[in-house]
């Protein structure tokens, strides 16, 4: 009725569902009963005759509201108890960062790697999300996990699961966002050690199926590179990429170079090792946070921008 189970907390969710469902459904049978014979009993017999005036009994009485009360107390704790071991992440719990935006979810994790509409986890893994949104409220929503928030614009909020079940699930937003909300959509990957390991070393097939300079235009404006280095020819905190390659630069200790993708792999890894002239040295080291594939499509979308 509820689908796989792919998380530890999903089982209790499921459970306390199912209670409610049966104990809902008890109480409909037994109110449909009590309709049914109360209507059948007392039902007026004869013309003129009417029912027997009855008094009120007070141990009747005092149980239809203890007897409830002490089920929905019940459920309260058993509720909050649930609620409060999964807002609780372990200690060791993997951070993932998630944002929101028209329409797509994007996935950042310790080592600086991103992802859009694709998040890897390792199976049986304790995970923290911490989500946000760029522009109007999203939901993030797992049904396999059980895990579902509201993801709110300029505010962080958080999830924890561990996914127990490997392979494939399904991301929706569950929040109705705008014109594409249906297709805002990502995959969970829930991998064993080894796969997340290698998949954080190769990242997504998706990166090897597209085209160099589209992949090097996703680093340009997912890493952060779009903040210091336009592509229009404006000055900015950074020299632009337009016209970049092929081009003489001169640095700061009076040398120059003919830019080529030697000197744009060595400006990415060691941004140090030549400033330009006009320039502080302020752009930080990608060493360890680009993968070679994604070093090459940054070469070849600044090739293009001619």
């Amino acid at each position: 009725m509820m689908g796989p189970q792919a998380s530890e907390h999903a089982g209790k969710v499921d459970d306390l569902y199912m209670f409610i469902f049966w104990l809902t459904m008890a109480f409909f049978v037994l109110i449909c009963y009590l309709t049914v014979t109360f209507a059948w009993k007392y039902k007026r017999k004869k013309e003129g005759v009417l029912t027997i005036e009855l008094k009120h009994n007070l141990a009747l009485e005092l149980a239809w509201s203890i007897i409830p009360l002490i089920l929905v107390i019940g459920i309260f704790f058993w509720g909050f108890n649930d609620y409060a071991a999964a807002s609780v992440a372990p200690n060791d719990a993997l951070e993932i960062h998630v944002t929101g935006k028209k329409w797509a979810w994007t996935f950042e994790y310790p080592d600086g790697t991103r992802s859009i509409r694709s998040l890897h986890v390792p199976v049986n893994k304790p995970v923290r999300l911490i989500l946000t949104s760029e522009d109007v409220l999203h939901a993030f929503f797992i049904p396999s996990l059980r895990t579902k928030t509201d993801v709110i614009p300029g505010r962080y909020v958080d999830i924890n699961f561990t996914a127990t079940v490997s392979g494939r699930h399904q991301v929706f937003c569950a929040e109705y966002c705008g014109r594409d909300h249906s297709g805002m959509m990502a995959d969970l990957f829930v991998d064993s050690p080894a796969k997340y390991a290698e998949w954080l070393e190769k990242g997504d097939e998706e990166l090897y199926k597209m085209k160099p300079a589209d992949l090097g235009k996703m680093v340009w404006e997912m890493k952060g590179c779009n903040s210091c280095h336009t592509v229009d020819g404006a000055k900015g905190e950074g020299p632009s990429f337009k016209g970049l390659y092929g081009r003489t630069e001169k640095f700061k200790d009076g040398s120059t170079i003919v830019v080529d993708e030697n000197y744009i792999r060595e400006s990415i890894l060691n941004p140090q090792a030549k400033v330009v002239a006009g320039y502080e040295p302020v752009m930080p080291t990608f060493q360890g946070l680009l993968r070679e594939i994604e070093l090459k499509g940054v070469i070849a979308y600044i090739k293009e921008l001619k």
